[in-house]
């Protein structure tokens, strides 16, 4: 059974902060960081959530139109290849959309080519780098013009 997507809350942020900091030790968010961020009118941020109950990713985007940002995204480790990024990218961008954003960006670690693949597939092409933007990585920072109407 694939994962329910729905919008995060504050109740979830002790759940998303185990994640993040399993996901990325050397730079994760803070808690204060990410409960700014859901008191922001600009931003939208989701969990994908097993039948269990289990939160199982969690992605968010700054949408200032006509420009937004994937703000962050990540699926846990034991849950990778099983199209739970694929779908909160596309409720993303679904969610982009719905607000008049016409360019998507975002910065993904270098040292990642699992999540700039999935970038890739969805449109998003590399425009730059960003020396040392993470704990021991380069950031590639990345842009998605005009959205396709079908995701892949």
């Amino acid at each position: 059974m694939s994962p329910v997507l729905r919008p995060m809350t504050v109740g979830d942020v002790d759940e998303v902060m185990k994640l993040e900091r399993e996901l990325f030790p050397a730079d994760a968010w803070t808690e204060g960081m990410l409960r700014d961020e859901l008191a922001q009118p600009d931003r939208h941020y989701l969990v994908a959530q097993d039948a269990d109950g289990s939160l199982v990713g969690y992605a968010g985007l700054r949408a200032v139109p006509p420009e937004g940002d994937v703000q962050t995204m990540a699926v846990a480790p034991d849950r990778w290849g099983q199209g739970i990024g694929r779908a909160l990218l596309t409720a993303l961008l679904e969610e982009a959309r719905r607000r008049g954003v016409s360019a998507v960006f975002l910065e993904v670690r270098s040292d990642n080519p699992r999540a700039q693949e999935l970038y890739r597939r969805f449109g998003f092409e590399e425009i730059g780098m960003r020396p040392d933007y993470y704990a021991g990585a380069d950031a590639v920072v990345m842009r998605r013009l005009e959205p396709l109407e079908e995701e892949r």
